[in-house]
């Protein structure tokens, strides 16, 4: 692993590229940018996936979004979608950039509110050969259907244009946090709901904790979420190839639904992987989840991805997810 830098216009990216085993400078190889989710950094699970795919033959960056993580940026802590998706362009960039990467073959593999930005990064970047998403979540549905912050969508509007006068006049920016800190403080609150206890145990405790996934969040991002859509035009501009993955343990972040519409919508060819007794944060970290993940994703990755010459430094996968094919469950009995 190597710790690179890149620009998204103005600001400096940080990441980590993930080098396959018996790597060559000489040689070509494919790549994927790995997305992280809305508040998680590079050495989370955008991380492991990336290593998990650098294990397959694949040149693998995740980074920190801007204004998060290492990356540059301010204010901080601002979730930003327009950003986010301009992230995933300039890691493409930057992949393209390097002489050891063969620039017709780099797809993107993002993971919850990552998996919303790389699909949205996908429609308009035809650089991306191929799109996996993991547990995908479209932030801006989510936000919209919570009624934002304060529960109402007019009122959270109203609150957060409140609080941008205040800081245009001076005030400390607004910061409050992704998830309750504690399960205590998450039932205290009413947010009892299975993904809740999942992000927080996930984030929060030394299962998936870092220090720079600070559980903070700008408050006025809360009115850059409300407008966004992840999913906007996906049916007229989404033609590369998309390979979904879901849990079918069902919580309030609402991936099993958005990985189904994703897959109707998608106008390219796709398959969807339903992973059984899988809930969404078992899919960031948990091995015989993940181990199913990877595992589609290399197939669909080897066949969308794979070197016309040959001799290419990429392990080719026999078969690969059929084109257009319906919903693939996972028939394993859940561990």
């Amino acid at each position: 692993m190597e710790r690179v830098t890149f620009n998204n216009g103005s600001i400096e990216m940080v990441g980590n590229l993930h080098l396959p085993p018996g790597f060559d400078e000489r040689e070509r190889y494919a790549a994927v940018v790995t997305v992280h989710p809305g508040s998680g950094v590079k050495e989370q699970t955008a991380g492991l996936y990336a290593r998990r795919m650098a294990e397959r033959g694949y040149v693998a960056l995740a980074y920190d979004a801007s204004y998060q993580g290492e990356s540059g940026g301010a204010p901080r802590f601002l979730e930003d979608p327009a950003a986010r998706v301009a992230d995933v362009h300039a890691a493409v960039d930057h992949l393209a950039s390097l002489g050891f990467v063969d620039a017709d073959r780099i797809g993107v593999l993002g993971i919850c509110a990552g998996g919303g930005y790389a699909v949205n990064a996908a429609l308009t970047d035809h650089r991306i050969a191929a799109v996996g998403a993991v547990s995908v979540v479209n932030l801006g549905r989510a936000y919209r259907e919570a009624g934002g912050p304060a529960g109402d969508l007019a009122a959270s509007l109203a609150a957060v244009a409140r609080q941008r006068t205040a800081e245009a006049q001076g005030a400390e920016p607004l910061v409050v946090p992704w998830t309750p800190a504690t399960a205590e403080d998450g039932v205290r609150a009413g947010l009892g709901d299975t993904d809740v206890m999942d992000a927080i145990d996930y984030y929060r405790t030394p299962r998936g904790a870092h220090p720079r996934s600070s559980n903070q969040l700008l408050y006025r991002s809360a009115a850059l979420l409300l407008g966004f859509d992840a999913f906007h035009l996906a049916e007229e501009l989404l033609t590369q190839p998309l390979q979904v993955v879901v849990g079918n343990r069902v919580g309030a972040a609402g991936s099993d639904r958005d990985g189904h519409e994703l897959y109707r919508r998608a106008a390219g060819p796709k398959d969807l992987l339903v992973v059984d007794g899988a809930g969404h944060y078992d899919l960031y970290d948990r091995p015989q989840y993940v181990d199913q993940a990877v595992d589609r994703l290399a197939e669909f990755y080897g066949r969308y991805l794979a070197a016309e010459e040959a001799g290419e430094p990429l392990a080719r996968v026999a078969g690969g997810p059929e084109e257009s094919a319906p919903p693939a469950r996972n028939e394993q009995e859940p561990s």
